[in-house]
């Protein structure tokens, strides 16, 4: 045999696979049709789609490349390098939609578009060419036979009834196919590619009206250049009847099928016949077909040119109106698959709705899918403790206030564990109260921007009350008692803890080292004591509630456990830093070290039945949320 008469068969036989989406066929094929050196690059770009939709997308990138090594400027190879990259990805982290084939109405052959016929959403028409379809003509190409449109019903167990085929007054001979309704149902859109004497007259669009329980005569909708070697199909009614979306390779589009539509000046007139294209951001040189909108506008359809996983993806397009572009996003694992997906439709604001798919696994050749967006799970959780001890805190009360409005509260249970569950996109600040014994505690979470159901954990301690509590880094200059800019971070913190219990009374005493006499100590001290409250009281803390005490030299800090693993070389946890104690250490150093853990701003709690004059706002300690990063432009 000739070797060119060879591979162009072998080519031709590919071809007819890649027709029939039987992409394991079509993967050996175009693989012989290289292997026999088909002279058309062409093929190399076909063999990676093929290996594409078989899922190997490593492979299926590699022969990308090559194509575009064959063919440089062929975006083709771009995007398929980049749709394998993605499909990786997706696979690996899917979206929270959930899909389920419906096994109940789906049949071994195919079946397919389906569209809401009632408001109540319990009534589906769909496309299927299973048995007791009418006629018994077979497309040309896929040698399948001619479809009509079908009915099902759900009734009050949500069990989907048998199909039934819809009246003569819409299936004839001809091919019925994708369909749209109207939001009362009484007025249906649909495809219908009619053949006379054995000769495709191409597929047009027409409309009918309810009639009684059945349907009036299907008039065709008429478009300015649409002849008989034109092809439309795949209409989608805007909610308000205004505007019809199609798909038809025609002229002036860019591509293969392009998405279009028509307006109509007022509801029940004849539509424009001049149509429209959706323009460059949803159309491309490959094929848009299957257009669906929602009410908030948004356009979704499928594709096989924008990055996609597959055959056909499904895709949403979202309009800027100030700028008149559309933002396409990939809609993404599971909803779109290596295989063919289309025909999406969503139950009206719901994230709930049905899409087609040829993907593995199903029933039949195209079987229809149920999808939904499982709601948010969030829950929070954590131990409350003793700061000091770290006791578990039975009986600490835990309050959640949202910014939703709503509060929820509890008694932490014996193991010191509370849980709540929360609301997705609200902010939460948490609060803990152990009245008498410890200070409020509080942190905060949010569950706005989160996408995941996810469980927060908070552990909250108290500090306990009757112990001095040291407050970090406040800072003097020698000798003086005005407070340093780096102690002001410490002290908000205090504020933040003194607007948190309301009800307390402090007392701020201040401590020096040894060193200079016990008068000017106490002296220094108690201005430094005085400069803390000052402070607090600019920031808003009623006077009454603050006591200065100034001890100098008088109370020697005893070395805590954090203190004693930090020097351990020379102090140990529990020993007091005597005057006569600090001589005692070997080096200077060591000395200087004592000295600064004497220095000290400690408050203590006096009381805890102030009644505060002005009601407290506290600020709220939520973690910020970042914003999911948009890699998926796709």
């Amino acid at each position: 045999k000739d070797p060119a008469v060879k591979s162009e068969l072998i080519f031709k036989i590919s071809l007819c696979y890649r027709s029939l989406s039987l992409a394991k066929e079509a993967e050996l094929w175009f693989k012989k049709a290289i292997k026999v050196k088909y002279p058309d690059p062409i093929a190399v770009l076909y063999y990676a789609d093929a290996l594409k939709m078989n899922g190997a997308f490593e492979e299926a990138a590699a022969e990308y490349q090559k194509y575009g090594k064959l063919v440089p400027g062929d975006k083709r190879a771009e995007n398929g390098v980049k749709s394998c990259e993605m499909s990786a990805k997706w696979r690996e982290k899917p979206t929270r939609y959930k899909v389920e084939n419906m096994a109940l109405f789906n049949s071994k052959d195919m079946d397919f578009c389906p569209v809401f016929a009632k408001k109540d959403y319990k009534v589906l028409y769909f496309s299927s060419n299973r048995a007791g379809s009418t006629g018994s003509s077979t497309h040309a190409v896929t040698g399948a036979g001619f479809t009509d449109l079908w009915e099902t019903a759900q009734d009050r167990k949500g069990k989907w009834s048998e199909a039934t085929p819809l009246g003569p007054e819409i299936n004839t001979t001809d091919d019925e196919g994708a369909s749209s309704l109207n939001l009362k149902g009484s007025n249906l859109y649909f495809t219908r590619c009619k053949v006379v004497k054995k000769v495709n007259m191409g597929c047009k669009l027409y409309m009918a009206t309810k009639k009684g329980t059945g349907w009036g005569e299907a008039l065709e909708i008429k478009i300015t250049g649409v002849g008989d070697s034109i092809s439309v199909g795949h209409p989608a009614i805007s909610d308000d009847e205004m505007v019809l979306y199609f798909a038809a390779d025609m002229q002036g589009g860019y591509g293969g099928k392009d998405i279009w539509m028509l307006r109509r000046e007022k509801k029940g007139a004849p539509f424009i016949p001049d149509p429209v294209n959706m323009g460059p951001d949803i159309n491309t040189p490959g094929n848009e077909v299957y257009p669906h909108i929602r009410p908030d506008g948004s356009l979704f359809f499928s594709s096989d040119y924008h990055v996609g996983m597959g055959g056909l993806d499904i895709f949403k397009a979202t309009l800027n109106k100030q700028t008149g572009k559309w933002k396409i996003r990939n809609m993404r694992f599971p909803i779109n698959s290596p295989a063919d997906d289309f025909g999406i439709i969503f139950q009206g604001d719901e994230e709930s709705g049905f899409f087609t798919s040829n993907r593995t696994g199903g029933k039949g050749g195209d079987d229809i899918y149920y999808f939904y967006l499982p709601p948010l799970e969030f829950y929070l959780t954590g131990i409350i403790t003793d700061c000091k001890s770290e006791k578990l805190l039975a009986g600490a009360k835990v309050i959640i206030k949202g910014s939703d409005g709503l509060t929820q509260e509890m008694l932490a249970e014996a193991d010191g564990s509370y849980k709540f569950k929360l609301e997705a996109g609200v902010d939460y600040q948490v609060s803990v109260e152990k009245e008498g014994t410890h200070l409020n505690g509080r942190g905060g979470v949010s569950t706005k921007n989160i996408e995941e159901s996810q469980e927060f954990k908070v552990d909250i301690c108290l500090e306990p009350i009757e112990k001095p509590i040291e407050l970090p880094n406040i800072f003097y200059d020698l000798n003086k008692w005005d407070l340093r800019p780096e102690s002001f971070a410490s002290l908000d913190k205090l504020v933040i803890t003194l607007n948190e219990n309301p009800n307390i009374v402090i007392e701020l005493g201040s401590h020096t080292d040894f060193r200079s006499d016990n008068k000017y100590n106490l002296e220094l001290s108690q201005k430094r004591a005085e400069s803390v409250v000052n402070y607090l009281i600019e920031k808003g803390i009623e006077p009454e509630r603050l006591v200065a005490k100034g001890y100098g030299e008088e109370k020697p800090n005893v070395v805590n456990k954090a203190n004693a693993e930090r020097y351990s070389g020379f102090l140990a946890e529990g020993q007091v830093l005597t005057e006569a104690f600090i001589k005692k250490l070997a080096t200077i150093e060591e000395q200087e070290v004592a000295h600064q853990i004497n220095r000290r701003t400690e408050f203590r709690v006096l009381r805890s039945d102030y009644v505060p004059k002005k009601p407290v706002n506290v600020p709220q300690n939520l973690p910020q949320q970042q914003e999911e990063q948009d890699d998926d432009q796709y």
